[in-house]
């Protein structure tokens, strides 16, 4: 197999030279309504390798970026507090196979976190991809959530742009009185 990135020799799709140069982790939070977006990349960092989420290749991809990022993050804070939380994706829809934001919070599970699959579901299923916050916000996702309430979570999504998802999936939420802790993406898309 080759290295997605340089096209190496690698076992696995990213290989170990593109992970210790190339896709260091750059931590950045950001502020949506109440809630803490905490990403790993700038969307720009990443982007080649996010839109491979609706192909064959993103299956292994977005498992390794989750690898890479949210697992060793998720094992840190669950070392801290050793109360359970649960890790809520938003939409898992199913294409091309699999649905890449269960790959995500799939890879947080530890002793202490617990992924929520379908939980959270999108009806609208209205692609926002390149269009505007007017758009976004005239056409709602409409969410419903199945699940336990009253307990403590962390949204997980792939990419953050202007956070009107998040904030309607964080209402949803809380009217089943669900504290949500802070928000994981892979990428932010603002600079």
């Amino acid at each position: 197999m080759l290295c997605y990135s340089c096209s190496e020799f690698s076992l696995p799709i990213i290989g170990k030279a593109c992970r210790g140069n190339l896709f260091v982790p750059t931590n950045g939070t950001r502020k949506v309504g109440t809630l803490d977006v905490i990403s790993f990349y700038k969307y720009t960092h990443l982007e080649a390798l996010l839109h491979t989420k609706h192909k064959a290749e993103g299956y292994h991809i977005y498992k390794a970026l989750a690898k890479m990022t949210m697992k060793p993050f998720i094992e840190k804070f669950t070392e801290a507090d050793h109360s359970l939380v649960y890790m809520i994706d938003i939409d898992e829809y199913v294409g091309s196979g699999y649905a890449h934001v269960v790959l995500l919070t799939r890879a947080m599970k530890t002793k202490h976190s617990t992924p929520l699959h379908g939980a959270l579901l999108v009806l609208n299923r209205v692609n926002y991809s390149g269009k505007s916050l007017q758009f976004r916000l005239e056409n709602p996702r409409d969410f419903r959530y199945k699940g336990r309430s009253g307990i403590d979570v962390i949204l997980v999504d792939d990419i953050i742009t202007t956070g009107i998802t998040l904030q309607e999936s964080q209402s949803v939420l809380l009217s089943y009185g669900i504290n949500v802790l802070f928000v994981f993406t892979l990428a932010d898309v603002q600079e």
